[in-house]
């Protein structure tokens, strides 16, 4: 999976297009990941200790990973990802602008 969690991502396709948020979680064997903000969906939940209400809440639903890229921290546009090997050490580096990412 080429996204970590704390990644700033854009998503590129369905219903929430456009919006960016970073990763709250990665799900690798599930190729999903949770963008903060993104994919909320309504649950319904029972009297516990955290909600002591109970009701319905917001919460952010996996999303496929296929469908957010990685946004380049130098201008803050989507961009592919690559890896090279810099000083034996395998590190992620943004197509765009060439720049490492780890």
């Amino acid at each position: 999976m080429f996204v970590k969690t704390g990644d700033k991502v854009r998503v590129i396709s369905g219903k929430d297009k456009g919006k960016e948020g970073t990763i709250k979680k990665t799900l690798a064997k599930d190729n999903r990941v949770i963008v903060e903000g993104v994919n909320m969906v309504k649950k319904h939940q029972k009297p516990s200790n955290e909600y002591p209400q109970g009701g319905v809440i917001d919460k952010e639903a996996p999303i496929q990973v296929s469908n957010v890229m990685l946004v380049d921290p130098s201008n803050n546009e989507p961009t592919r990802i690559g890896f090279k090997v810099v000083d034996g050490k395998k590190v992620r580096v943004a197509k765009k602008s060439g720049q490492t990412l780890d």
